[in-house]
């Protein structure tokens, strides 16, 4: 039977197939809920209520009486339960605590290089995790975890892959090391891909085709086709900071190769160049400020890199066709510089049809929008048919 929201096939047990109806927040009688599955009144009565135990829904007011007893609405309820959202950056960590509605609960931050390697950086995020988790004592509320890596990470395992800015992550065992420590499942993803889909979830809900682009120590993209996150066939689509630019013929990438976009267009690129001319910039975050502050050659160098980037991006406007191109990261969001150089070339380059009802503008999300995309990754798991299914047996086994 399919979902009348069109979220996905609904499959096993009747619990997993009412609850999935209800996602939609709209309240609803069991009779409602008969019709809508199929299922007998008195089949339908037990289901809610076992979803009513493990507290996935709760009554709320009463429908308008036709005539007799007038019978009782259910709603989702996701205040009950919960997850970790971690985004893992290049010089930092941090961990929010959500509830399965994507009510940001609690968070915590610290600085902390990813270069130190996957004990020390994993072992702050189990420590704090279980701090954050203290006040939420019930032992069904965590669901799942939701993770974002600085690096290529194989879809199918969830581990990283040949990363090129986190010695000692290759292959290492993010997802087992997480749900050991917490006792669910974990989900991981690059860092770009978690930023993109919290970016839709948050303000872009009604886009199926995006593209984010983050402009940081490195430069990739989070590729969102038809409504769902598109990884490719190893998990790393939107790659593009390593596709090869005239511009950069010369220049070695730290990844290795000669040409890459990322060697002339990302932060450390940029902060060369303006130290190289004299400024006294060394980050990233310098080169933000010296453009905040209206440094003109800071200036100069964002817009310009925001061309750059642009020639790649015209080649993926033509390929992926996308609604709205989003670019994010502390270069980015420092100003419209980069924004305007950006939309100079693809407006100028792409195709008439391609471009009409392009947008493309700076992120909306804040500081905390990777840390809402990886709790939104792991509330989709908590909140498929599988987890609710598993919740019921675990419930009715305690």
């Amino acid at each position: 039977m399919i979902d009348p929201r069109g979220q996905e096939t609904l499959s096993g047990s009747a619990q997993s197939e009412i609850f999935q109806i209800l996602r939609d927040g709209v309240p609803r009688t069991r009779s409602e809920l008969a019709t809508l599955t199929g299922l007998a009144r008195s089949t339908v009565a037990a289901r809610v209520d076992a979803l009513l135990n493990i507290g996935l829904i709760r009554p709320v007011a009463d429908a308008a009486s036709t005539g007799g007893r007038p019978s009782r609405q259910f709603q989702f309820d996701g205040t009950q339960h919960g997850v970790l959202g971690v985004d893992i950056g290049a010089t930092h960590a941090h961990i929010g605590v959500s509830d399965l509605q994507g009510t940001l609960l609690v968070d915590s931050e610290v600085s902390i290089p990813v270069s130190d390697g996957p004990e020390a950086v994993l072992s702050w995020v189990i420590d704090e995790g279980r701090k954050l988790l203290a006040d939420y004592p019930a032992p069904d509320f965590l669901r799942a975890v939701g993770v974002g890596l600085p690096g290529p990470v194989e879809h199918r395992t969830g581990r990283p892959i040949d990363p090129p800015i986190m010695p000692g992550w290759d292959r290492y065992d993010v997802p087992g090391k997480l749900t050991e420590a917490f006792g669910v499942a974990t989900l991981v993803d690059n860092d770009v891909n978690v930023m993109a889909v919290g970016e839709r979830n948050d303000h872009w809900p009604e886009v199926n085709d995006m593209l984010f682009v983050k402009v940081s120590s490195g430069i990739g993209a989070g590729v969102i086709a038809g409504g769902r996150m598109h990884r490719g066939a190893q998990g790393i689509a939107g790659d593009i900071g390593h596709i090869w630019v005239p511009e950069a013929e010369n220049v070695l990438c730290r990844c290795g190769a000669m040409g890459c976009l990322e060697a002339v267009a990302a932060g450390p690129a940029i902060a060369n160049t303006l130290h190289e001319a004299g400024l006294d910039i060394e980050t990233p975050q310098d080169v933000a400020a010296a453009i905040m502050r209206g440094d003109i050659e800071a200036v100069r160098a964002a817009r310009e890199a925001g061309r750059t980037i642009a020639r790649v991006l015209t080649t993926c406007v033509s390929l992926i066709n996308p609604a709205v191109i989003v670019l994010g990261g502390p270069i980015a969001n420092a100003g419209d510089h980069l924004l305007a150089g950006v939309r100079e070339i693809i407006y100028t380059r792409g195709s008439p049809l391609a471009t009409s009802s392009l947008q493309i503008v700076r992120s909306r999300g804040t500081d905390k929008a990777a840390v809402s995309g990886a709790s939104s990754m792991a509330r989709q798991h908590a909140l498929s048919a599988e987890s609710v299914e598993d919740l019921i047996v675990e419930t009715l086994s305690a």
